[in-house]
């Protein structure tokens, strides 16, 4: 297996720079095993597939347990271990601190190598859309425009409603009446929703507030992403080496 990766492979530097690292020193948890119990995946191990896995763009952990079988350079890597997505998944989310430890290892090691030009760096961001719909993210106008349109929608089923009682009387449907007593019930649950998520706008420091994803903030159309995360790379024009990197939810860059 070994003649089949050559000595210039990026997987031997990515075995190398995980070697390296005292994962417990950045977080990473299990680093140490039970003295009882079966032995889980190594926290490096795990770790080593996923920095693969972003300089080859495989980003879905379906995929990198994929790879794990029949990719020759990941199975040299994991010495043959074949983790399930489930516990590729797990480990990226138990340790999501833990990785900006390792990116600042990397800037120190680049910096230790004079890999780092430090005369010209590059700033460019993208927009990455969130789990959180646009239905489930609301500003202060939304939601005063929402407001607004359940007042008027009230209004007109109550003025429906005097009609049908009249109507009633004079020997028309009486499920008509049903009906809009049902759409003024759903309207007012709603206003009770859109009153509770203007108090939440107005206890916290943003003007707009996010259900599914709290983080997340409804960007700008020009983006097309309507709810999601800004995020801003700095390259090093003298390898093309990132340099910096920052994921944040402000609209503005």
């Amino acid at each position: 297996m070994d003649d089949y990766v050559g000595p210039d492979n990026t997987v031997r530097f990515i075995e190398a720079f995980v070697d390296s690292l005292d994962l417990e020193a950045c977080g990473f948890a299990r680093v140490r095993g039970k003295a009882t119990g079966r032995p889980g995946y190594n926290p490096a191990d795990l770790l080593k597939l996923y920095i693969y896995g972003y300089l080859n763009r495989v980003r879905s952990s379906r995929r990198l347990e994929a790879e794990t079988r029949r990719n020759i350079e990941v199975i040299w890597l994991m010495r043959r271990l074949s983790p399930d997505f489930k516990t590729i998944a797990d480990f990226r989310r138990d340790n999501r601190a833990a990785f900006r430890q390792v990116f600042r290892a990397f800037v120190v090691l680049c910096r230790e190598l004079d890999l780092y030009g430090r005369e010209l760096v590059a700033v460019d961001g993208t927009r990455l859309k969130a789990v959180n719909s646009r239905d489930r993210n609301f500003t202060k106008a939304k939601l005063e425009r929402r407001l607004r349109e359940s007042e008027e929608k009230l209004d007109r089923y109550l003025k429906q409603l005097d009609i049908a009682d009249k109507d009633d009387v004079d020997g028309a449907d009486p499920s008509k009446a049903k009906d809009l007593q049902a759409k003024i019930a759903k309207v007012r649950e709603r206003r009770v929703h859109i009153e509770a998520c203007q108090s939440d706008v107005a206890k916290s420091a943003e003007d707009q507030i996010s259900l599914t994803d709290p983080v997340s903030r409804a960007m700008h159309p020009s983006s097309r992403v309507s709810v999601g995360y800004n995020v801003q790379i700095a390259v090093d024009t003298k390898h093309k080496l990132i340099a910096e990197q920052q994921v944040h939810s402000r609209v503005a860059d």
